[in-house]
């Protein structure tokens, strides 16, 4: 006669037969009746076209579907890692779920967009957080694939646009399960060493699947955290990911990212010769200026000694002025002279600053050898007037060798004879001194 077993008996049986001839299965299948309750595991079953087996997906395990940027979701297809296991109590068998992984690009573009409304709500995306390009970078971190057509377009930008920017390669897979954690890597590496100024991570364009470690939440946080701008270049205009939106600047393409970085040198020398013009012309406006507001105050004065008091408080005060616009005018292009030699260092040669300060010294020594003329010949006015007012004062007429004569009584200035009669007394004045007479005879 058979044995006679009792269910838990018979279920111990079938549990032992099925765990001990099932280790890890890999099951793919769409996920159906899931179900989160507050223990924080996931129920769900798996199901095809023609069947379906329950799951679970215990807590701890659960981390690592946030980890890989998805959330288990109705009606996606997965691919999961489990151990078969029987629940003995009601007598079923269910798969235990120790890792998760989407099947399919609606199920990367699922994860994709899961990703990026997470980490904009926790303001990973904010602009007001981007940090500024620099304005001229002199050493560039670019991580990407040592080989292909990325890293020698760049390097020919680069080169064509400012040849005398450093350029750092941090080489780094750019597809596969291992890309995103080289590249966390690189940033780091770019991080520990000095004079870094921004950095591009970049790489050709591809499919979502190519393209699937630059949508890794952990080099997402990674590129957040940077101190040192970063450029994201990755797949072609149309082609985003999570790295553009986390990035301070997206570029359309890693070509573009060149360009947007570094800034053309010829077109940086056009505009130092545009500043140094339109100082020139507006020191000449300047001075042409003041040249018509001297001449209206000059036809406005009438007394010749005020003329020349003003006119010498007036060129007393230009000279000032003209001294401080000078030297205004002197330490704005020393101090935009010192700019320049830091920024352009590596692309102007020595010949070349010693030839702008040249220029330098003779615009300063044209501008006071001007000055110095202009001041001679406000002098010379200023002793050809003074000259004019003296030759009209009567005290001049006297040192020529006249005199002044007027009568004591009354001090009326005898002008004729016939002002005079014998016995008159009268004073002399003359240029030093003066005395007085009588009049004895009148001829």
């Amino acid at each position: 006669m058979e044995e006679i077993l009792t269910v838990s008996q018979l279920n111990n049986n079938i549990k032992f037969l099925l765990e001990e001839s099932f280790d890890f299965v890999l099951v793919e299948g769409e996920v159906s009746t899931l179900r989160r309750p507050q223990s924080g595991h996931v129920y769900f079953t798996l199901k095809d076209d023609k069947s379906q087996i329950k799951a679970v997906f215990f807590r701890p395990f659960g981390a690592y579907v946030r980890r890989n940027n998805f959330e288990l979701e109705e009606g996606i297809k997965v691919l999961c890692r489990a151990r078969l296991n029987v629940y003995l109590p009601r007598g079923e068998y269910q798969l235990v779920v120790e890792s998760v992984e989407p099947l399919g690009v609606g199920a990367l573009q699922k994860a994709f967009e899961q990703l990026k409304a997470r980490l904009s709500a926790e303001g990973l995306f904010d602009e007001r957080r981007k940090k500024p390009l620099p304005f001229l970078p002199e050493r560039i971190g670019v991580i990407t694939s040592p080989t292909g057509a990325v890293i020698r377009d760049i390097l020919n930008i680069t080169k064509r646009r400012f040849p005398s920017a450093d350029i750092l390669i941090a080489p780094v897979r750019v597809q596969g399960s291992e890309a995103a954690a080289e590249i966390i890597q690189a940033l780091r590496r770019l991080h520990s060493l000095e004079n870094i100024d921004v950095i591009i991570i970049a790489r050709g364009g591809g499919s979502l699947e190519d393209i699937a470690p630059f949508n890794d939440e952990a080099l997402a946080r990674e590129i957040f955290r940077s101190s040192i701008p970063v450029v994201s270049a990755v797949g072609h205009e149309t082609d985003f990911t999570i790295c553009d939106f986390v990035a301070d600047l997206r570029a359309p393409t890693p070509s573009a990212a060149a360009e947007l970085i570094v800034p053309e040198r010829l077109g940086l020398i056009s505009k130092i010769n545009t500043l140094k013009h339109r100082m020139m012309s507006g020191l000449g406006r300047h001075l042409e200026d003041h040249k018509d507001q001297l001449a209206s105050l000059q036809e406005r004065l009438k007394d010749p000694r005020r003329f020349v008091i003003n006119l010498k408080i007036n060129v007393d005060d230009f000279r000032e002025r003209l001294a401080a616009a000078f030297y205004r005018q002197k330490q704005n292009l020393g101090n935009e002279l010192r700019q320049l030699e830091l920024r352009l260092e590596h692309q102007s040669p020595a010949m070349k600053i010693r030839e702008k300060k040249i220029l330098l010294k003779n615009i300063q020594k044209d501008l006071s050898g001007s000055f110095l003329r202009h001041l001679a010949l406000l002098k010379d006015r200023v002793q050809k007037e003074s000259a004019l007012l003296e030759s009209l004062s009567p005290l001049a007429v006297l040192q020529r060798g006249y005199s002044i004569t007027s009568r004591i009584a009354g001090g009326e200035i005898i002008r004729q004879t016939d002002d005079l009669a014998v016995g008159d007394d009268v004073n002399v004045r003359l240029a030093k001194g003066s005395f007085n007479a009588k009049i004895e005879k009148i001829f």
